[in-house]
């Protein structure tokens, strides 16, 4: 039975929108696979991990009656974009295979059955709705995401705080060695919900949102958040746990402040952070009269010495950090400058943009 008929772009460009969140090897084989359904004039597409749910769909020309299957989903996608840009490519269903046809190219693909195919069963507690622009959407994560934990005992940490409140749209992501907080206003108000969004959705959606002023559209209730936006539906389990009280980090006293080029900074640092290695990523932090001495020693007794000039005339300071830590944030904000915020060797420093108060990156001293 004829599925489809249409160009491989057709098929690839939703095929790929859902199968990200496919593990290649899954204690339930059925899960490597993508549910693809024929509907009408639609063939949509749907991918799960059990955790998170994906479904996107495509016009569908193809008569003839409907037609649900599942198969392999990197297969699927792997064979069309090994064919050529512009190609004709055709799906068939036929028992137990999908054949995919292109020109004089014929493969198989074995399927499972659809019914056996576990869908996300949709929250029907009361949610909060709101919309949002995805560019938007798409900034915030971006400004937050690298101070995501990974696979941290504390589980509550891998993922990010998201807080809707009023007028306002808070995200906040920590490992426990640093603090990313950004936020954005709303157009309405909205009904208040905390919620720990896991780690993997954050990083499907930041791949998949785009830099428009298309919106998103929310809905996010007690155990599971919804996002829908451009043709795409994304479901995600929510993390159970209570997060750290980031108010109380983004409140330690900072008196030293300094103005610094981001730039000049970053590559400053990227420079230093060479003599660096995976075990060792500390770096000193000299802070004096006008002046900001970047240090970096090793092992095997090497030494990196950066110096900036800083307008700067408080107490000096000597401090260690986690290099990577800073050029994370450096390399996520996109001001010319950023404002640099100390209290002692022993206090978490602050890295904030000048005259923007919905981003703060707090980051924890080191010992050298």
């Amino acid at each position: 039975m004829l599925l489809i008929k249409t160009k491989r772009d057709t098929l690839l460009a939703p095929l790929q929108a859902v199968s990200g969140i496919v593990e290649r090897r899954h204690t339930l084989p059925i899960l490597s696979n993508v549910f693809i359904e024929k509907k009408g004039g639609r063939l949509s597409f749907l991918a799960t991990d059990i955790e998170i749910q994906i479904s996107t769909a495509a016009d569908c020309e193809a008569a003839g009656e409907d037609y649900s299957l599942t198969v392999g989903a990197r297969k699927l996608q792997d064979l069309l974009r090994a064919l050529p840009d512009d190609a004709e490519v055709s799906l068939n269903a036929q028992e137990r295979k999908l054949a995919i046809k292109s020109g004089k190219s014929r493969f198989n693909l074995q399927t499972l059955p659809a019914d056996d195919f576990p869908r996300m069963a949709e929250a029907v507690d009361e949610a909060a709705h709101l919309s949002v622009p995805q560019k938007t959407l798409k900034r915030l994560f971006a400004l937050v995401q690298c101070a995501m934990a990974q696979q941290d005992i504390r589980y509550y940490l891998n993922g990010l705080l998201f807080i809707v409140d009023g007028n306002s749209i808070k995200l906040v992501a920590t490992d426990g060695h640093r603090l990313a907080y950004a936020s954005a206003s709303l157009t309405s108000p909205v009904t208040r919900r905390e919620v720990i969004v896991p780690r993997k959705t954050v990083v499907e959606l930041s791949k998949l949102l785009d830099d428009s002023e298309d919106p998103v559209e929310l809905e996010i209730s007690p155990k599971q958040i919804r996002f829908s936006f451009s043709n795409i539906v994304l479901i995600s389990k929510l993390v159970d746990g209570k997060y750290p009280d980031y108010m109380r980090v983004m409140q330690a006293v900072q008196d030293k402040k300094v103005a610094l080029n981001r730039l000049e900074l970053l590559h400053t640092l990227q420079r230093a952070s060479i003599l660096t290695n995976e075990k060792f990523r500390g770096v000193r932090c000299v802070l004096s009269a006008n002046s900001l001495k970047i240090i970096c020693s090793n092992a095997e007794q090497e030494e990196a010495q950066e110096e900036l000039e800083v307008p700067y005339a408080g107490d000096g300071l000597d401090i260690g950090f986690n290099v990577g830590y800073l050029l994370d944030c450096l390399n996520t904000v996109d001001t010319a400058d950023i404002e640099w915020s100390f209290g002692d060797a022993n206090t978490s420093a602050l890295i904030t943009m000048p005259g923007n108060e919905n981003y703060k990156y707090v980051v924890m001293p080191m010992r050298i």
